[in-house]
């Protein structure tokens, strides 16, 4: 089948109109499309395909498999959020409320993705985290958020090359050292990283950065590959040295930090200590309940940066190869959700084994800060217990982690970056402006290549290091990345509903005139069709219920303790500066396309239902597949596939066997 252009520039195969679903052909492909599209459809949605540009040479390749997807997915993810905030978390609420507040924040994450997966693997278009609130919603949010995610991840990468020159200044303080009992005379730092101009290493993985990200997608991902093995690897390693320092019981008890004088969460919730400069100052301190919940919550939302990032699987849907025969989009986000979930709840279970929640080093008050690596747990972990090496080996693998999740950043800008500069309608209709965006959405090699250098452009914010507060301005970019995130989150659960609500109308044929199907093929809007629907998650309208209210929660008070008089107007305008500039980009969208005239301010009614002009992803039939090489029997990728009758023992191991393996490797 010759590959045609889809919405958003991709290619997807459909099956055919047949008489009936049992007549259905796997194997004969057609392909509804949406530049340029024959289905009837297209002649009541010119206005829908007309912003998307129709230039030659600006299409993704798509080579990237299955396993190259899921392992960027959790490189992205695991960056420096849980090495360096984790420390934070545990001082704040206490070890216990710490995995709580991570297993908490996973269900949301996960709810919020799930939600965005579907759609994405029923539609694999360019930038899909903008793309369907754009049509469900309306333009000027989807411009909106296309914009502010785009900006979010620029911040993210440079963020991450941030943390690297605060890693780098990797000392421990000797008084910390003789306090745990280590040898006389002892010293722990990095020399070279402290005498070294932050600039310098700025520079270095800046370039690094750009090298990887201009490489074919396909080099690209086995490179990911293997970052992403390597720190997966890494982390199971890490818990299991911790589970290992904890089980010898050499410096303390056994579960020591869960019985007193330390416990399972903090006995209070400290928000300002007590000032030595002004007599009678008493700080701020939440005792009881109110503390044991403001822990908790501020917990949350320091946890909120380590967990972000999955929806960088969404935007490599251009890029997959063979989406509907190896379902990418469902295999990768489930196993990105679990292992995230599973990995990092048992990575700060078990450093907080072996750390106090009130150690000296993990003690931070500040509401906007970023230590570097000798303020982490883990660190903090092997110092305790005096193992040699493995301080210095942690820094250095939080170096590698911090760079590899850059690297990921800046992939998902440009390719956010060279979505939105498909759509003409989201660039004001200027000459210049006209001129930067027909370059920006073109590529070489499959590489938007000046979507990457001009993301890569902005990434220099990084060069902010080199001043003495590099702590806080690393801390408020990742508060800015964490509003721009939500506020994403927050628009794909609303499109979602929308979303569900548009594909049970056309399930049921409400739709046939407006979509211009016949009944024949109105099985492929059937969310309840297990055999060809390619991802479904059930009661999902309520997770993605459930996943909205929490991100607006997040939202409004994530920056909860910036009210707290004395009032810090930094944390504040750092933790809400997202908020104003989506709601002016709406703004001026919103006036773009209808004008300054009120009378014109409507929402467009000519959008039906937001699922026109497209064709959804079918996946084939299990029953017409080749029968699978590992267990023999015919089934969905991921799906488990119990031999009928009897079957033999043989057969019923290797169908367990390739079920597990399917969702391991």
């Amino acid at each position: 089948m010759a590959d045609q252009p889809a919405m958003g520039g991709y290619a997807y195969p459909i099956y055919p109109p047949a008489q009936s679903q049992g007549d259905l052909n796997p194997h004969q492909y057609g392909s509804i499309y949406d530049r340029g599209g024959q289905t009837p459809s297209t002649e009541k949605r010119t206005d829908v395909v007309s912003v998307h540009s129709e230039a030659p040479n600006t299409e993704l390749r798509r080579t990237l498999k299955e396993r190259h997807v899921n392992m960027i997915g959790f490189s992205m993810v695991l960056g420096i959020g849980l090495f360096l905030s984790s420390g934070k978390a545990i001082f704040i609420a206490g070890p216990g409320l710490t995995v709580i507040a991570y297993l908490f924040m996973g269900t949301i994450m996960w709810s919020a993705m799930a939600s965005m997966a579907e759609m994405t693997a029923l539609y694999p278009v360019k930038g899909p985290t903008f793309e369907f609130a754009r049509r469900f919603i309306d333009d000027s949010v989807g411009y909106a958020s296309a914009w502010m995610l785009w900006f979010g991840y620029v911040m993210v990468a440079a963020a991450e090359i941030q943390a690297i020159t605060e890693i780098f200044k990797f000392k421990v303080k000797p008084e910390y050292l003789t306090s745990v009992g280590y040898p006389e005379g002892t010293t722990m730092q990095w020399d070279f990283g402290l005498s070294t101009n932050p600039a310098v290493w700025i520079g270095i993985f800046l370039l690094v950065e750009l090298l990887v990200n201009l490489l074919p997608v396909r080099e690209y991902g086995r490179i990911e590959y293997i970052f992403g093995c390597i720190k997966i690897s890494l982390l199971v390693i890490l818990i299991l040295i911790n589970t290992i320092l904890h089980s010898r019981a050499r410096y303390h008890n056994k579960f020591w930090t869960y019985k007193e004088p330390y416990g399972f969460s903090s006995r209070n919730m400290t928000l300002k200590a007590p000032n030595p400069s002004i007599p009678g100052d008493q700080g701020i301190v939440y005792t009881g309940s109110l503390g044991t919940f403001t822990s908790l919550w501020t917990c949350m939302v320091t946890s909120f940066f380590s967990l972000q990032g999955w929806d960088v699987i969404l935007l490599t849907a251009p890029e997959n190869k063979d989406l509907a025969r190896d379902e990418t989009m469902k295999i990768s986000s489930r196993k990105i959700a679990l292992r995230v979930i599973i990995l990092y709840s048992l990575a700060v279970f078990t450093v907080g084994l072996n750390v106090p929640y009130d150690d000296a080093s993990l003690r931070d008050l500040t509401i906007n800060s970023i230590k570097g690596g000798h303020g982490s747990a883990f660190v903090i972990a092997a110092i305790r217990e005096h193992v040699p090496v493995l301080p210095h080996f942690l820094n250095g693998f939080f170096v590698f982690s911090a760079a590899t999740t850059g690297i990921n950043s800046l992939y998902s800008a440009s390719r956010l970056l060279h979505a939105i500069a498909t759509l003409r309608d989201a660039w004001p209709h200027w000459g210049w402006t006209e001129a930067i965006r027909s370059r920006l959405e073109q590529t070489r090699l499959g590489v938007p290549m000046m979507a990457v250098f001009a993301s890569w452009l902005l990434a220099f914010l990084a060069f902010m290091s080199v001043n003495p507060d590099s702590d806080v301005a690393l801390a408020n970019m990742t508060n800015f990345s964490s509003g721009c995130t939500l506020i994403v989150y927050i628009l794909n659960c609303i499109t979602f509903l929308k979303f569900f609500k548009e594909l049970n109308l056309a399930a049921c044929g409400a739709r046939d005139e407006d979509l211009a199907i016949t009944p024949d093929i109105r099985y492929q809007w059937n969310r309840g069709n297990k055999k060809h629907y390619p991802y479904r998650s059930h009661l999902q309208w309520l997770r993605a219920l459930y996943a909205l209210v929490m991100c607006v929660l997040l939202l409004l008070f994530q920056g909860w303790r910036s009210f707290v008089s004395p009032m810090d107007k930094e944390g504040f305008v750092a933790a809400y500066i997202a908020i104003p500039i989506f709601l002016l980009l709406s703004a001026a969208y919103f006036v773009k396309t209808r004008g300054f005239s009120p009378s014109r301010w409507y929402i467009r009614t000519e959008k039906l239902s937001g699922l026109e002009a497209v064709g959804p992803v079918v996946v084939q039939d299990p029953n017409s597949r080749a029968p699978c090489r590992n267990c023999g029997m015919r089934h969905r990728r991921g799906a488990l596939a119990w031999p009928k009758g009897k079957g033999t023992g043989q057969q019923k191991t290797m169908a367990i066997l390739e079920w597990v393996w399917a969702w391991l490797k």
